[in-house]
Formats: structure tokens, sequence, C-alpha cells
């Protein structure tokens, strides 16, 4: 079957066609407008800026008036339908607004991240094809830098450009819905970064599936602390903000400080985290118990490795629970999550009683499954890749026939990742994954996941982050190594550490070589990099390790 068609085959689901529309809204742009109508003066957007003291607030009104203006801006620079233009900012409401203005007239966004080098960047624009740079007034002299690297003319505007503008914004609102909104790209480790296509429909639908889970409505306050240049701050806070009517506090980023202080103040409900956030918290110990937290329901954490070990230790220090989910930028967003009803033993249970957390029950609107090399679908238990169809499933790689070809090769979103899953009394299928297939260990033909071994690591005194790295070796074609991030104060010794391991699990799977350092490289949404640390081992690879 050609790609084009095995791509739109993992947009079907159960018995609903992969071309069908499940919202009437044209554009978000045009919804947008009709908040604007309908509630005028209701509070849609709270920024906080806490490094510079700075809070602005605005109305759907204010905010949809900015949208305006900013659209005839866009206009007044040639763009049109079709059209890709970027931004560079940090978490800001302009950036926002840019990206609400670009859907209204059709455009191709993509935002990009201020903490990826210069070269990287240069890249994704000049893949992307964008036309217009527009960045934050801080960051202009790096914005002129980066598109005189990319071929061909790419102008650069300020924000105060957009906001001196008096260009007429058009006039009608168009359907939108099937266009590519959003291109972000895919932080991997080795070689060119991705471009994930995501249409409106995408944004919007992903959105309303995250609106019916949680049950938000125009009094559920949700707040932002990661960044809207990434599909979780964009979709999962900001588009469904607007698709429940409701209100979103937004921080110029995450700080520990303020952190509890602004979903006391503000009323919020629910906050999307990664876990590195939870470990912030965790290590600065705020004292909570002052603070009204009445509104606030819980956290919804998804993106990165979330240790058994940490969920106990979080939920213990602060007594507020921890919903997991699982999602990627190919799927638009989340894709399951522990569902909301469950009674607390029931979340306990499919949270602990595991080697790993549950990612919980597929959403509406896709379908998840577990399958072999083949394309099979494997049973109850059994290990193979978390693959997912529906409604929330991207439009394929930008420019990577090759790529999507491999992708989507069984007419699923082939996610890389290895999972399995478990039914309870009613047969619902709770998900677990268990590492990227990419980082599973091989030692002599026996695969470990190094979630396993991880949650060893961090169960040992002294250790605040212990990853599981397989790395090169001509005895076993991979051994096991652990990096380690030691608490502050502590003076634990690579003989402790692996003395421990000892303990809890066979030589096999017990890492070999203990390598400490005091960071771990991230990607922007939090997921360890472990390829990144395999070159620290390096010097181990000729050596047989006896037991």
């Amino acid at each position: 079957m050609p790609t084009p068609e095995l791509i739109r085959a993992a947009h079907a689901f159960g018995h609903v066609e992969p071309d069908a529309l499940l919202l009437n809204h044209y554009s978000l742009g045009a919804l947008l407008t009709q908040r604007a109508i309908e509630q005028p003066d209701a509070l849609f957007l709270k920024y906080f800026d806490d490094d510079a003291g700075e809070m602005a607030a605005y109305s759907y009104r204010q905010f949809a008036l900015q949208v305006e203006r900013a659209t005839g801006f866009l206009e007044s620079h040639g763009l049109k339908t079709g059209d890709c233009f970027a931004t560079l900012s940090h978490n800001h409401p302009m950036g926002a607004v840019l990206l609400f203005a670009g859907w209204k007239l059709g455009l191709i966004v993509a935002p990009q991240n201020v903490s990826e080098d210069d070269v990287r960047i240069a890249f994704i624009l000049g893949d992307a094809g964008a036309k217009l740079l527009v960045a934050h007034p801080a960051l202009m002299a790096r914005a002129t830098q980066v598109a005189g690297e990319v071929a061909g003319t790419l102008r650069t505007l300020s924000f105060d450009d957009v906001l001196v503008s008096d260009a007429p914004a058009p006039a009608n609102e168009q359907d939108y819905r099937r266009h590519p909104a959003l291109l972000v790209y895919t932080s991997g480790t080795t070689g060119n970064p991705k471009g994930v296509v995501l249409t409106q429909y995408n944004l919007m639908i992903n959105a309303q599936g995250i609106k019916d889970w949680h049950s938000v409505d125009t009094n559920t306050r949700l707040m932002c602390v990661l960044p809207i240049h990434h599909v979780n701050g964009i979709v999962v806070t900001l588009v469904t903000t607007v698709i429940a009517g409701t209100a979103l506090v937004l921080n110029r980023n995450f700080k520990v400080s303020t952190f509890w202080k602004h979903i006391a103040e503000e009323g919020v409900a629910i906050v999307s985290v990664v876990p590195t956030i939870l470990q912030f918290l965790c290590e600065a110990r705020e004292d909570i118990a002052a603070l009204d937290l009445s509104h606030f329901r819980y956290f919804v954490c998804g993106a990165g490795t979330l240790p058994i070990s940490l969920v106990e230790k979080f939920e213990t220090q602060f007594g507020v629970p921890i919903l997991h989910g699982y999602g990627l930028s190919e799927t638009t967003a989340f894709t399951c999550t522990l569902p909301v009803e469950l009674p607390e033993k029931a979340r306990q249970y499919w949270l602990s009683s595991r080697r790993y957390p549950s990612i919980g029950t597929v959403f509406p609107h896709c379908e998840m499954a577990i399958h072999d090399v083949d394309g099979r679908s494997l049973p109850q238990g059994e290990r193979g890749e978390i693959v997912i169809r529906g409604h929330y499933i991207m439009n394929g790689y930008h420019h990577r026939p090759e790529v999507n070809a491999e992708t989507f090769r069984h007419g699923w979103f082939r996610s890389g990742d290895e999972g399995f899953f478990e039914c309870d009394e009613s047969g619902r299928q709770f998900f677990f994954i268990t590492g990227r297939l990419k980082e599973l260990i091989n030692r002599g033909g026996v695969k470990y996941s190094p979630f396993e071994i991880e949650e060893v690591l961090l169960s040992i005194a002294g250790v605040k982050v212990g990853l599981a790295i397989g790395f090169d070796n001509e005895w076993y074609g991979e051994e096991v190594g652990a990096y380690i991030v030691r608490e502050a104060g502590t003076q634990i010794s690579a003989a402790d550490i692996l003395a421990a391991c000892r303990l809890r699990m066979p030589f096999s799977k017990c890492p070999k070589v203990v390598v400490f350092g005091d960071d771990v490289p991230v990607t922007v949404t939090g997921k360890y990099q472990r390829i990144k640390l395999k070159e620290l081992f390096g010097g181990h690879s000729k050596t047989q390790f006896r037991q």
C-alpha cells in the first residue's frame, strides 16, 4: 500500500472513517472569535513573568482583538494560506497571539525552542520553508543572526512590530480544519530533527478529548509551566482552554519558588507536568500547608520516565495525586491517561503494582495496541511496540517520505516505544511503557528495560538521578552502566551503588560501571537523553565483567 494510503489508514479508529470531522468549528481562529462573542469579559489568559516581576491579564475580547491585529500584520507581510512562519520566544502572550493569528489565516506555525543551538534552529527554519521569523524583542539580534544562516531571504520582525501594526484583518472565516497548522520538530539525539505536521483538526480534536477526559468546563482553570513551542504547552493547556471556554495561567517558565503560590492564588485545577518538575518540587520541599489548594485536583504527568519511587515520594510529601499519561508530538499530545474516576485504591494499584506505572487507558478518538515486528497484535502481558491510530495522528513527517513509509508500515503509527497492556475486571486495557526500543539494553541477546534498573538505582539513599545506560562491549554486545547524580551533600561511591544493585538484581542485569555527573541531558519535554551519555562509558568496551 502506498505511504499516503498507510497514513490515511492510521487516521481511522473503530468504525469512524479517517476523513470524518467530529467537530463543527471551522478553525481555531473562528473558535476564538466565537468565544469572544459569547463571553467577551471572561478571563482568558493571565501571564506571569516571575523573573521580571511582571503580570498581564487578557479577557477573551482583549485577546481576540490582539489576534485580529496580528492577523492583519501577517497578511500585510504577504503570508497566505499554506505558508509557514516561525516564532522565537520564551512563553509570552504574544507567542500565543501569533499562534491563533496564523491559524485564523490558515498558516503553518513553526514555534522555535530558544534553548536549541542556532545551527539546529537554522536547519529547522530552512527545512520548514519559513517565510517570516517573529521574535521576542530581547531575541531580535539572535533571530537576525540565525536568519542569515538560512538559504534565501528570511525576514525577521519583532513582537513590537505586531503591536504597532494597523493593517486590517481579513473578514472571512474559512474552513481550515484539514489545513496543516503546526510544524514541530522532534528533538532526536542523532541526525537532523524531523518536522511533525499537525492539522487544525488534530489540535482541536485532541484538545476536545482532553477536555472531555478531565471534565474541563468554564470553571476549570488550567496552568501552563511547559513551553508553548511544544505540543504539550500548546494543545494540553492553550488550545484546551479555548475549547472549554475557561482560563489559562501562563508562566514564562517553571519556577519552584512561585509554582504552588500561583496554583493557590489563581484557583488552578489541573497542571500538566513532566517528571523532572516533580523531582525539582520534591527537592525544594516547599511547605504548602498554609496554601488554599481547594480548587486543585491533580497533576497530569507525561513525556519523560516516571519512576514509581518518584510517584510515591511526591504523593507522600505533598498529598497531591498524579495521573500518569502518554502521548507524542506525532499523536498531537496525550493518547491515554489513568482514568480520572478511578478510586484511590485502584489508582495506586495501577501506579505501583507493576515494575512500571501504568500510562492508563486510551482516550476517545483513537485506538492503541501492542504489535510485534510484523504488525500483528499481541495479547495481554506480552511486550511489543506501542502503536496508535485515530484522529490525533499527524499527517506525517515533513519532507521525509522514507521515514513515513517505515513509521506507518502497517497502517498504524509506530511509536518506537516498547510496552504491554493488562486488563481490569471489566476488560478495559491499561497500558504500560517499558522504554524506547532503541534504548533497551541488549546484553548477550537478553533485552533489559532501563526503567527496571532505574527503579533500583533511585531507591538507593544518596541518588538524586540514576540512569541505566547500555554501552558497547565486545563480550556481550552491550553492557549495563549507571549514570548517577548524587543528592547534595552525599558521598555515595561507585562501590556502594554496585553493591546495592547486586542485592536487588541478578549480576547480568546489574550495572558494571558507574559514572558520576552533575546534570543530565534532557529534551524540552523532560525526557532523558540516555544515548548522549553512552560515550562516557567508551573506555570499557573491551572489558569482560565477571561476577
